[in-house]
């Protein structure tokens, strides 16, 4: 929640739609330019060791706008006011004795981090979909007043996780995403909800179906300088989103263990990492998957703050005693 970068304006703006989706948005892509060349591990693998914070992404809404329709890139016009409504965030919530949000420190052109379906939109529920949304319990549910026991609360409000595909979606605080390798694993320290996605790479096998996890079990490869991601054996408790994403479609989209995600990392230049996410899920999702993508910035600058979500956490507890002393209340008033 501490400040980490200031807009100071003077952004340079190069957009080449059509030779790739994200590349050379808000830093020109060096190797286009000549002489870059992508930097290596010492044992020989891509380079992407490094602070990538998502605070840039908070004006960036998970959907988009209708009004933008099918566009995924503002107008000069739009951008300008984009910039300012930017400005005028970072300051004020910058501005008093404890910030109590990350600096976006920079607008972009994107209009919604969902690239696919085409409108910018999460797509519609399947009937079993919305089946599973109903049973969805939690703090952030509209209307739940009853809160019991444990199983009346989220992995979020439990202090698990955050889930997949939120885990890597921002939020308005704690939007670290640090980048640590080692030969034969990529791991991704996120800091909030205090998670490590420890990513082998060294090309073993996927565990058992059998087997399965809050954030999944992922198996990397490198494809040329892009390591891509894949992700399966996930255990369907967490949902899609959260009410913390901005621009989300709500805090109950429900998932499957059968979810399947494909994550991409690109590094384009010294300062970008082009990323990309794809989450299939047709049991749940009318069209079957959606996808997200967006520019990472290196700033080794940021820095990551420990998410101590259960120390001192007396949320889960205050909600049961309250919600069993309104409903004995209640009951009282109406025996008489």
């Amino acid at each position: 929640m501490i400040k980490r970068m200031l807009f100071s304006g003077g952004i340079v703006i190069v957009v080449l739609i059509g030779i790739y989706l994200f590349r050379g948005i808000d830093s020109p892509d060096m190797a286009e330019q000549g002489g870059w060349q992508h930097p290596m591990t010492p044992w020989g693998e891509p380079d992407l060791h490094g602070m990538w914070p998502l605070n840039h992404l908070i004006g960036v809404g998970l959907q988009r706008d209708p009004d933008f329709g099918e566009r995924l890139f503002m107008t000069d016009e739009e951008f300008e006011a984009e910039q300012e409504s930017v400005r005028a965030r970072d300051e004020r919530f910058l501005s008093g004795t404890i910030p109590v949000a990350d600096a976006a420190g920079r607008a972009l052109r994107q209009t919604s981090l969902i690239v696919d379906p085409p409108d910018g939109q999460f797509p519609p529920l399947t009937e079993y979909g919305q089946q599973l949304q109903a049973d969805m319990r939690g703090s952030y549910r509209p209307g739940q007043t009853v809160f019991d026991d444990i199983s009346d609360f989220s992995a979020w409000d439990r202090c698990i996780t955050r889930g997949m595909p939120t885990s890597m979606l921002p939020r308005n605080y704690n939007n670290g995403i640090e980048i640590i390798q080692s030969p034969g694993f990529v791991v991704l320290l996120i800091e909030m909800a205090h998670e490590a996605r420890i990513i082998p790479t060294d090309g073993r096998e996927p565990l058992d179906p059998a087997i399965r996890q809050w954030l999944g079990e992922p198996r990397g490869r490198w494809e040329g300088n892009t390591l891509v991601v894949e992700t399966t054996n996930y255990n369907g408790r967490v949902g899609k989103t959260s009410r913390g994403v901005p621009g989300s479609p709500g805090p109950l989209q429900p998932s499957t263990p059968n979810m399947r995600t494909v994550e991409r990392f690109t590094r384009v230049s010294d300062e970008q990492i082009d990323y990309e996410l794809v989450v299939e899920d047709p049991e749940v999702l009318a069209t079957g998957s959606f996808t997200i993508r967006y520019p990472m910035f290196l700033d080794n600058d940021y820095v990551a703050y420990e998410y101590s979500c259960h120390e001192g956490n007396t949320a889960v507890r205050n909600y049961i005693e309250t919600s069993r002393f309104e409903r004995a209340e209640q009951a009282g008033q109406n025996a008489q």
